[in-house]
């Protein structure tokens, strides 16, 4: 999972980029990116780390530009370095930088064309830079000497038959301005902001919304499913929906974990769906568990807190916060090798004892994915004096990879692949364990004025929204995001192919 933003402004648009960033951190901690053009030409800083790190003063004064793009990067198999940090850049034609968050089904296959028939090269790899290229090779093939937003939209139709899987796109023409596109399920979020100033309309497009209300721009509308848009620097704004009839099945997983509370996507409020996801799961938790003996509802940190908060209300319950978060490390369940991650958790959170001493606890998190954490922190919570340790996930059992950007791992490495959920219990450690339904899960995310009438539900149903995701898939999918062979990435043993943003 990745954040991206972009800016046509009428005035220097580097602050606000690093700013919008800062706010879509959340969404990658690995690497970061700025890209603004102007006068002074193309400008560029990239790096790995957090965007505070990347970005020191001499660097934000050189990004000189009314125009500009930039990217947050999680940490992903095979992209370990800076070199692989966004946006990419390919100088023919025109010039173009891409910032992408998602992940090209077919990538493998593009590949092989690009450099074959296309006569494209590959830098990195990264499907981020195979769909940078395919878009820049459609626009060769007009090859206007002066793009227009009609060759844009025509490059862009030619993309997405080429192009499967999930991406939310912004890349800018040096130039011309930006052009943001949607694949055609709208799996990935993206959103169009505007604001009106003196000199005329700002325009702004990002992964939330959360980063537009930061920067004062009102949220315009999302961008739909195979939609385009093109603001180019004058900032006139021009849309063209390139794919119809698809079906819009945004990713579940958005609300659950990725997104920001405050954030919208597809006008559903990510805050008011992690309040139904706890009105929900408490409804479950009194049909199966009437005559329970829980105490307190504790959340863990930070993500579940909506969810839980409100469970506690519902079933008339003490919410205490029990854990202490240390804000400086990252998230857990994307970190390479098991070893590397049980050391983060107990870096990553420490138990106040008198919440749980003597009490029977239930905690909530918004999922389980491999169980490493949810175990280390029952054993935190029993050491802490819990005299029983209860568990509920807002989300459904994960059973099976995600495939559109959200780098959850190999089927094996996941805990509830091909258990049940009293086994489940017992690797993790829980005295009981209960999960949320997946209609209800999928119900506390419709809303009625967002028009999203199903979901896609993947990583917890097995059902892939493209229709183009085979077992042979899957099983090369295992081999290049298993442990084993992130390890083996690093250790230099061979190279892992086409990794996603």
């Amino acid at each position: 999972m990745c954040g991206i933003v972009g800016l046509v402004g009428t005035g220097a648009v580097n602050q606000r980029l690093y700013d919008a960033l800062t706010v879509l951190q959340h969404r990658g901690q690995d690497a970061a990116g700025i890209v603004t053009s102007g006068e002074a030409g193309l400008c560029v800083r990239k790096g790995s780390g957090l965007v505070r790190d990347v970005f020191q003063q001499q660097h934000m004064l050189g990004l000189k530009g009314n125009v500009g793009i930039g990217h947050v990067r999680y940490p992903t198999a095979g992209c370990d370095g800076a070199s692989e940090a966004q946006p990419f850049y390919v100088n023919s034609p025109y010039g173009i930088c891409l910032a992408h968050n998602g992940n090209l089904t077919n990538a493998a296959e593009l590949a092989e064309v690009l450099a074959g028939e296309d006569r494209r090269h590959l830098n990195t790899s990264s499907d981020s830079e195979v769909l940078l290229n395919v878009f820049a090779s459609e626009l060769q093939r007009i090859g206007t000497p002066r793009v227009t937003s009609a060759d844009v939209f025509t490059a862009l139709e030619a993309v997405y038959r080429r192009c499967r899987g999930g991406y939310a796109v912004i890349a800018m023409i040096i130039g011309h301005g930006i052009v943001g596109f949607r694949d055609p399920n709208g799996i990935r979020p993206l959103v169009l902001g505007q604001r009106d100033t003196p000199r005329g309309p700002e325009w702004m497009l990002a992964s939330e919304s959360v980063a537009l209300d930061s920067l004062s721009f009102h949220l315009v509308r999302d961008i739909a499913p195979g939609e385009a848009v093109l603001i180019d620097k004058a900032g006139r704004l021009h849309s063209h929906q390139c794919v119809t009839g698809a079906r819009h099945t945004p990713c579940i997983f958005e609300y659950v974990y990725f997104a920001r509370p405050d954030s919208k996507i597809d006008n559903i409020s990510v805050y008011r769906a992690r309040m139904r996801m706890g009105d929900r799961l408490a409804e479950k938790i009194l049909r199966e568990r009437p005559n329970h003996d829980i105490d307190v509802v504790i959340p863990i940190p930070d993500t579940s807190r909506t969810s839980a908060l409100q469970l506690a209300q519902r079933i008339g319950l003490k919410y205490r916060e029990g854990f202490i978060k240390n804000r400086y490390i990252g998230r857990t369940f994307i970190m390479p090798g098991q070893e590397q991650r049980q050391r983060s958790v107990r870096r990553k959170l420490n138990a106040i004892d008198l919440e749980f001493r003597g009490k029977n606890v239930l905690l909530v998190d918004d999922s389980i994915v491999r169980g490493t954490t949810s175990a280390q922190i029952i054993e935190l919570a029993r050491e802490a004096g819990a005299r029983k340790v209860y568990f509920a996930s807002a989300a459904p059992p994960v059973r099976y990879p995600n495939v559109y950007g959200i780098d959850m791992p190999a089927a094996r490495e996941l805990v509830a692949s091909g258990r049940r959920v009293d086994e489940v219990a017992h690797l993790i450690g829980a005295d009981w364990l209960v999960y949320q339904d997946l209609e209800d899960l999928i119900a506390a995310c419709r809303h009625e004025d967002s028009r999203v009438e199903e979901f896609d539900t993947s990583c917890f149903s097995g059902e892939y929204v493209t229709g183009d995701v085979t077992q042979q898939y899957l099983e090369r999918l295992q081999m290049e995001r298993s442990d084993e062979a992130r390890m083996l990435g690093r250790e230099g043993r061979g190279p892992l192919k086409l990794i996603h943003a």
